[in-house]
């Protein structure tokens, strides 16, 4: 599913363009030790944690998109982070569980 997709099917806004990315899984997860552990290469990150280290741990596990809940900002740090490492962001004012509910066609990922 392509960044497009998946900002149209959350209602949310486009925050950082990460052109020619798509994700194949979604994980949703606040604790970003938990989602280094758990997480999977090309997913969706769903999450409320709007800063850098969030884009450093979607690096680490090769998460593709993050989508930021309820309409949290994204600090200028984050959004360079992510335009450098190619990640794309979403940000929508839904909550973390409707996010999952929108994206179900995809399935949970795992590492």
């Amino acid at each position: 599913m392509t960044a497009e997709e998946i900002c149209s099917k959350v209602g949310g806004s486009i925050a950082v363009d990460a052109p020619g990315v798509s994700a194949s899984s979604v994980y949703v997860g606040d604790l970003l030790s938990d989602v280094m552990r758990h997480a999977g290469e090309k997913s969706v990150l769903v999450t409320i944690q709007n800063h850098l280290n969030t884009i450093a741990v979607a690096t680490l596990v090769k998460s593709s998109v993050v989508v930021l809940c309820h309409s949290r900002s994204v600090p200028a740090d984050m959004e360079e982070g992510a335009k450098r490492e190619g990640v794309g962001i979403i940000c929508t004012s839904l909550s973390q569980y409707e996010v999952a509910q929108r994206l179900s066609e995809l399935p949970p990922s795992k590492r």
